[in-house]
Formats: structure tokens, sequence, C-alpha cells
């Protein structure tokens, strides 16, 4: 009852008062205490860049050591979450520890004084300043150049921190997979445009256009289908089953194609593959010879497939060429291992791909393309990203199922047809599909 009225936590300030009291308490020794305590934060912080930058190369040799530090360091990483929550625990008791010492010696020193505002401003400046300069920044910087050394040094102190702070840590690993379960994944939902800024960002004036449309390439891979990618069934250059062997061997020499699709009576029906090496063994036979018999088996995908998926099963299943079929089991298309490789390379030509391409620049606004020319790459010569058009190409992936998607029928020779900056003007078309096309793109001045 004799407590003073002017002071709201007598109860706090009796406990300052014992803690002081009981430890000798002396600003020497207040400060003894924080160096030692930031000492710790600074090891503790340091540990955890130092076990989870370890290379595999690192890991691997720690395994195989006799070396007691290593063995420890191992048995650590076996169990990286609860590692992970033995550390934080740790960082954060020591600070709150130094945070706590801090204002006992600061109210030793200078709790005589009125203005308690401006020691609370001190003192969470200094803190601030302490605990991340020091128990931070520095030893994070130092363990991530050493990670290995530093480890070494630590395993033993966590090994233990460890086994006393298990019932914590194992809470807190509890809670969090409960958390993780009952909060929905969810995928970064990026835009091409700040994939773009982030390699701009991560490339200097060192990096050449080249690499840097690899970087583009690698970035968009795994968002491509098949179906962006492929060639349509328009432009497949396949055999039927029934032709004979001299018209065979005469039409491969035109084609100088290495593979080459055999079908029966429709190109939906695919047989299988030819491989042209196949048949060198037998040139000298007469026109009777059953070729048939050489033929391999197909590999067919659907459209819907990504290209990355589709390059790891070209790996696994030692193949270079998918046909493409559509939802009802018709060819749509044909891909090979080249097609998919271009995609983060750019264009591969050997001495057997014609050197006449696909468009021609008029001037810096004016373009002519053909109208098979796929969406992907019409976006790739134009700089634009292919989710420019997203929402108008319907199931369209080339420049004429495009414009056919915008104007809703087949157009006329003239005819112009509107989107977003461009004016593409119809210059051929038959009877079934849009043969060429004029593109103007509007830049704003």
């Amino acid at each position: 009852m004799g407590d003073s009225i002017d002071d709201p936590w007598p109860g706090v300030l009796l406990f300052f008062d014992f803690i002081s009291n009981s430890l000798a308490f002396t600003a020497l020794g207040g400060g003894f205490i924080l160096l030692l305590l930031l000492l710790l934060s600074a090891t503790i912080s340091g540990s955890e860049i130092a076990f989870f930058s370890l290379s595999t190369k690192d890991l691997n040799r720690c395994r195989a050591s006799k070396n007691p530090q290593e063995k420890n360091l191992v048995k650590l990483l076996d169990r990286p979450k609860k590692l992970l929550a033995t550390i934080l625990i740790l960082n954060n008791l020591v600070n709150i520890a130094f945070i706590i010492i801090s204002t006992f010696v600061a109210w030793r020193i200078f709790g005589h004084q009125k203005d308690e505002n401006l020691l609370v401003l001190g003192l969470t400046a200094f803190n601030t300043f302490a605990i991340v300069l020091f128990g931070e920044i520095i030893p994070k910087v130092y363990a991530n150049q050493n990670n290995l050394p530093f480890a070494k040094r630590t395993a033993g102190f966590l090994k233990a921190a460890n086994y006393f702070f298990h019932p914590i840590s194992w809470f807190l690993q509890t809670m969090t997979s409960i958390i993780e379960k009952r909060i929905e994944k969810r995928g970064y939902n990026l835009s091409m445009d700040e994939l773009e800024h982030a390699l701009e960002i991560a490339t200097d004036e060192h990096t050449s256009e080249e690499e840097k449309e690899i970087l583009k390439g690698i970035v968009n891979f795994g968002s491509l289908s098949v179906k962006q990618v492929m060639r349509s069934r328009m432009d497949i250059s396949a055999f039927d089953i029934e032709t004979d062997y001299i018209t065979l061997i005469r039409e491969i020499d035109n084609l100088s194609f290495s593979r080459i699709p055999v079908y029966r009576e429709t190109i939906d029906k695919i047989e299988g593959i030819l491989y042209v090496k196949d048949l060198l063994p037998h040139l000298d036979k007469g026109n009777n010879y059953k070729w048939q018999n050489l033929l391999r088996s197909g590999f067919f995908v659907p459209e819907s497939k990504k290209i990355d998926a589709l390059l790891r099963d070209f790996q696994e299943k030692r193949v270079h060429m998918a046909i493409v079929v559509d939802e009802y089991g018709g060819t749509s298309g044909l891909i090979t291992l080249e097609d998919i490789i271009e995609e983060i390379v750019g264009e591969i030509n050997d001495e057997f791909d014609d050197d006449d391409v696909a468009y021609n620049k008029l001037d810096d606004h004016t373009y002519i393309f053909e109208g098979k020319t796929s969406l992907n790459d019409f976006c790739k010569i134009i700089s634009e990203e292919p989710v420019l058009f997203e929402e108008v190409k319907g199931e369209s992936e080339s420049l004429g199922g495009l414009l056919l998607e915008l104007h809703s029928k087949l157009p006329r020779v003239g005819d112009k047809i509107n989107y977003d900056k461009f004016v593409f003007t119809i210059v051929s078309v038959d009877s079934k599909r849009i043969k060429r096309v004029r593109v103007y793109i509007n830049i704003p001045t």
C-alpha cells in the first residue's frame, strides 16, 4: 500500500531492482553481459546461413567423414525443420535477453532522469542498431563466405540446443504443419513483364543480347504447350504406307529429313515413323522391297502437354519426334527435339534448312507474315509477349487463326483487321485459309 501513485508499474520496478541487486548489476558488468549476448546472437544468426547454404558436395563429404563435428552437422541437417526451429528459438531468446538487460543497464544509469521518452527512444535506436548490424548482417555475410567451417564450429552447440529445446521446437513444427495444411498453396502469378523486369535486374552491361534471349527462353520454357510450338498438320511431310519403294527413295532424297511419319489412307492414321538410316543397308533392293517392315512405333502426345515435360519424355524414351493429337485422336501436328531446344537458344539452321524466312520486315513498323506463322514465333519477331493476344485468340495458335477469331469469318484480300496497336491487312487468301498478312505496328511517339 506504500507504492507511489506516480509509479504505474511498481512490481516491475521491484523486479528490476531485485535482479540488479542479486547480480551485483553495475554498468561495467551489464556491458560485459550485453557483449556476450551480442556475440551469441551473431553466432546463432550466422549458423542459420552456414547450415542452409552448404552445397551437396560439402554434405556428401561430411557424410563420408569420421570427424565428430561433421557427423553432428549431417545429423542436424537430416531434420532441417527441427534445426531451423531451434535456431529461431535461440535467436529470439538471446535477442530478448539483450533487450531486457540493456534496459536494466539504462535504468541503473539514467533512471533518475525525468525524460523517459528520450530514454526509450535511445534504447530503441541502440538495440535495433546493435542487433541488426552486429547480430544479423555481419555474421551472416561472414558465415555465407565460410559456411562449412562456421557450421562445423557451431554443430556441437546446436546439437545440445536441439535436445534442450525439443518440446518447444516440436510444438512449433506441429503448429506449422497444421497451418500449411489449412492454407491453400498458391503458385506465383507473375506476368512476363515482371519476369522480364527481373531479368533486366539480374543482368548487366556485360550480358549480350543473345544471352538475354536465352535467359528469357528459359523463363518462358515451362509455360509453353506443345500446341504453341508444334508445326501444324498442313506442314507435315509424310508418306502413305502404300508408296512403292523407288518412289519412297526419290521423295526422301527431295525432303532431306531423317525421320518421316508414315500414314494409312489419311494423315490422321499414323502407322509409325520411318528412320532414313534404317534404309541405308537396303538401298540396292528392288521396287518390291517391303520397306514397311522398318517402321518404328510413333510417340503420340496431346496438344496441352507442356514442352518441358515433353523434353523429359524425349530423354527417357530416347526419341526425337512426337506426333501431336487433338482431343478426338486426329493428327494435329508434329514436334521435334529441335523445335523444343529452339525455344531456348533460338533458331537452329543446318545445311538442309531453307534460308527463306517466314516473314519480311519492310520497315521498323511494317512486316509481311505467312498466315501459318505460330503466334509464339510472331510475338518473338515483333518483341511482344504472347499474353497480349491471350483473351482474343481462342483455341488458335497461328497468326491466321488469330485473325479468324478477330474477324469471325474468312476475310478477303485487302480487308483490314484492327486490334490494340496492330493493323492487319490481308495480302493473300484462298478458299480455306489466310496465306499472307501485312502487319503494321502503330508505335506511339
